[in-house]
């Protein structure tokens, strides 16, 4: 009875809220003065073009970093092997509709070009020392999304053709939903924003609170190098259960308390709030999956507006998980 009661107070919940209520854009940096040089390798076409396995392997041998870990070298017994396997895939007559769809959607990369400057801009103005990374956009038959370094970003365009795509990764729909163009630049700022460099962390503390507040500040960094990017964006939620989410602070901030969620350090708590899944079940049927890292991030929100003297680069260094809780106030009230 009381799971169903839960379930009930979600749906009415959530057919209450407006999902078109316009977000706020969080501080939005000056960076009229900060010259951004991109360096974007368009090579949509090079594989595809490729007629024989010896321009493979020279095409790789100039790509090394697409050979070992775009395409995973490793992973295959030889180098046979490997050349055979992605020469079928990349000389298979499927792959010009690939490359067809990429170009359709990504056009001649200005879109791309555009976020990018936008969040390195955005990057440079709260870390000056950060350098540029090159950027490498190229089809990868649906082998990999992104590759992320400090000296090189490289795209897999074909992972990210949205819901329309006649060849999709295969996962599952509400996994598919983040694979539309306007995710790839945010998906990269996360990944800088996960990034230990950034985003410090105590190693030592192994409670699911420490989890979250480690992705709140993730999303927290994120946000703020692409100010005005929708939440839903960076988490992966639909409108609609972002919408559901804030209505449900409260309803969701009960349940974490009375399963003692927050100082566990057992993995099957983590599977129920932080893991991918589809929904959090333990909440109620429509609350999106990973919502303890949704929560996380409101904690850092209310942390980051009562410490606003400090930076964002200061805000990033705090690793004191219970003390961010702590001091955060982050306390949803029952309306």
């Amino acid at each position: 009875m009381r799971a169903l009661a839960v379930f009930l107070v979600f749906i009415l919940t959530l057919a209450r809220c407006n999902s078109d209520v316009e977000e706020k854009c969080v501080f939005i940096p000056d960076t009229k003065d900060i010259s951004i040089e991109l360096e974007i390798e368009h090579l949509e076409d090079s594989l595809p073009a490729i007629t024989s396995k010896q321009q493979l392997v020279d095409f790789l041998a100039r790509h090394v970093t697409l050979r070992d870990y775009v395409f995973s070298r490793s992973s295959y017994p030889s180098d046979s092997v490997f050349i055979n396997e992605l020469y079928s895939r990349f000389s298979n007559p499927h792959i010009d509709t690939l490359l067809f769809e990429t170009k359709k959607v990504f056009g001649d990369g200005a879109y791309l070009e555009s976020e990018f400057r936008t969040a390195f801009a955005n990057m440079q103005y709260y870390y000056p020392d950060f350098e540029i990374p090159k950027i490498q956009l190229v089809i990868t038959g649906l082998e990999t999304d992104l590759f992320v370094t400090d000296s090189l970003i490289i795209v897999g365009l074909d992972y990210y053709l949205g819901k329309n795509a006649r060849y999709k990764p295969n996962m599952y729909e509400y996994m598919l939903r983040r694979y539309q163009k306007n995710f790839i630049v945010p998906s990269v700022m996360l990944l800088y924003g996960i990034d230990t460099h950034y985003n410090e962390t105590d190693f030592m503390d192994h409670t699911m609170l420490a989890d979250m507040i480690t992705y709140g500040k993730a999303y927290y960094f994120a946000k703020h190098m692409m100010p005005c990017v929708a939440d839903s964006i960076f988490i992966g939620y639909t409108a609609e259960e972002i919408a559901g989410a804030r209505a449900n602070q409260d309803m969701i901030w009960k349940r974490l308390v009375e399963d003692e969620a927050f100082f566990d350090t057992s993995a099957k708590t983590k599977q129920r709030y932080i893991a991918e899944r589809p929904k959090t079940h333990e909440v109620g049927d429509q609350a999106p999956g990973r919502i303890g890292t949704w929560v996380g991030w409101q904690i850092f929100n209310s942390y980051a507006a009562r410490k606003s003297d400090l930076s964002l680069p200061e805000l990033m260094k705090v690793k004191d998980a219970k003390l961010i809780f702590n001091e955060s106030r982050y306390r949803p009230v029952e309306k």
